[in-house]
């Protein structure tokens, strides 16, 4: 404990792209409900870049979510779509390489690409970062981490790759300081048999009936916050998972949210999660 808070002190103030980010005055409460930063903050900084992420702890965030997915390397990177055209000028830099899919660029093809003027100016010069650059620049945080396998069935030994870059970074590994989630519910499985002390969470919202084998190997479920209900959430805890609820994009959702009882909600204005 006492390294990272040795790295968090020397690692402040910081600044990225002319925004300086002092140390957030986190409040001490007693309430239930984890905020989680989705792909960071991103309503303030460009989604799943490290700027994001640091963003998401000056907005008093629990954990910063991302989504992972692998270059034609096979390298680990953090973004959301399958393409590189909403977040990045790809169209530009590679005229000719439509569709743009993330696994036809290499790493290095990617690294030259700018991941924050689709944001804001400010952020001009923003990369798309690796998992393993991610993990290091935020391991010395006080933030937890929900990552997201992204897709990986379009990605032959994501999860294992993943696997591997968590047990280089040990402190991800400590308890309650990690989730992994993904749409694709056997990803989620073979995660599980690879590092069972791990919380694993489905993304979705599985019936009834599905319920008592998601929590074989699953802590979470994490619906869409439509789809939520109180007695939805009542279900999911009777089999002793949380639920964390995502597409919380209002605070009048996120009151009824934790009205119903969920575990946490993942929003791009964490701030804004009841406390």
């Amino acid at each position: 404990m006492a390294h990272r808070l040795a790295a968090l002190v020397s690692a402040l103030p910081l600044t990225y792209a002319g925004m300086a980010f002092a140390p957030p005055a986190r409040q001490q409460s007693g309430a239930a409900v984890a905020d989680v930063g989705h792909r960071g903050a991103s309503a303030y900084a460009p989604e799943n870049t490290l700027a994001s992420f640091r963003a998401a702890r000056t907005k008093n965030a629990d954990y910063f979510e991302l989504d992972v997915q692998q270059t034609k390397d096979g390298v680990p990177i953090v973004i959301h779509d399958t393409t590189l055209s909403r977040t990045t000028d790809a169209e530009s830099v590679y005229p000719h390489r439509s569709p743009w899919r993330v696994r036809d660029f290499t790493l290095a093809q990617v690294e030259r690409l700018d991941a924050g003027s689709w944001f804001s100016a400010r952020f001009r010069g923003e990369r798309v970062p690796t998992l393993a650059t991610t993990l290091r620049a935020m391991e010395g945080s006080d933030l937890k981490l929900l990552l997201e396998l992204k897709n990986p069935s379009l990605y032959p030994g994501l999860t294992g790759r993943v696997v591997d870059h968590l047990r280089a970074g040990p402190d991800w590994l400590l308890p309650d300081r990690l989730i992994v989630q993904s749409f694709d519910w056997g990803a989620v499985q073979e995660f599980h048999r690879l590092m069972p002390a791990v919380q694993t969470a489905v993304l979705g919202t599985p019936t009834a009936a599905q319920l008592p084998a998601v929590a074989r190997y699953a802590g979470y479920v994490n619906p869409r916050s439509a789809t939520v209900t109180a007695a939805y959430v009542r279900r999911v805890h009777a089999h002793h998972m949380k639920v964390y609820a995502w597409d919380a994009g209002s605070e009048a959702v996120m009151r009824r949210l934790v009205g119903d009882r969920v575990d946490g909600i993942i929003a791009d204005r964490p701030e804004m999660v009841p406390r």
